[in-house]
């Protein structure tokens, strides 16, 4: 069944377009990576999917609901790891998820569980200013899950990460995917794409250039190389982060 359903989504900024007639399905249990440099216009899509900002043209719906205007039957189905994590101030890790829960009615229990699934149980008592940035990812990505969504959207969840760091993430979000949830992934990391994805879209100034899965996109359009080989070969100009 189709979790994400996008037709002829478009988002400008006066002269800019920084979404452009996008049209994209995901199915429920994919994990699907919105692929593309810096300024490609991944945040604006999927910011208007989460129902988070409103399109100029186009419609949206996740999970059979319509995303905009703000659906309230819809946030607590989804989950939303935004591109900048924003924290309460002064409040422990645990403090945090709990206050999360609260928001969704969820009972505190829920916390502690996922705290231990992201690897944060002994961080229980640490200030969040005091973690590290692979450990105040995980906090985010808690924090996105404690309700159990169905879906789940995750804005760069890796950037600025050290490769070790990466790594342990890509284990956690694997983990996600792998009990069911759909999830939506915004990267301008070639391998995390190849590695984590089921599909992935590529995306370049607001238009989505090409949909499939990493294996078919280079046998398609570069069969001895790599994702940035497709983008070389979709765009004729070498791909830049």
């Amino acid at each position: 069944m189709t979790a994400i359903s996008v037709v002829g989504l478009t988002k400008r900024y006066g002269d800019l377009t920084a979404v452009d007639a996008v049209d994209l399905s995901v199915e429920e249990g994919e994990f699907v990576g919105v692929l593309g440099p810096n300024g490609a216009g991944k945040t604006t899509l999927l910011e208007m999917v989460e129902g988070l900002r409103k399109p100029d043209a186009g419609e949206v719906t996740v999970l059979g609901e319509r995303a905009w205007p703000r659906n309230p039957r819809l946030q607590p189905r989804i989950g939303v790891q935004l591109q900048a994590s924003a924290f309460f101030e002064r409040l422990t890790v645990r403090e945090q998820i709990e206050t999360f829960a609260a928001l969704y009615r969820v009972p505190g229990s829920a916390s502690a569980a996922w705290l231990e699934q992201v690897g944060l149980a002994d961080k229980a008592r640490t200030r969040v200013e005091d973690l590290s940035g692979g450990q105040a990812q995980r906090l985010s990505i808690a924090c996105a899950l404690v309700h159990d969504p169905e879906v789940v959207f995750l804005d760069e969840p890796t950037a600025a990460l050290d490769p070790q760091a990466r790594r342990n993430l890509w284990d956690l979000l694997r983990g996600i995917n792998g009990d069911g949830r759909t999830v939506v992934l915004t990267t301008h990391h070639m391998d995390e794409a190849e590695t984590l994805c089921d599909r992935v879209a590529i995306i370049d100034r607001g238009r989505l250039l090409q949909y499939d899965a990493p294996g078919a996109l280079v046998a398609e359009h570069a069969a001895t190389g790599n994702l940035e080989d497709v983008f070389l070969a979709l765009t004729g100009r070498e791909y830049r982060a």
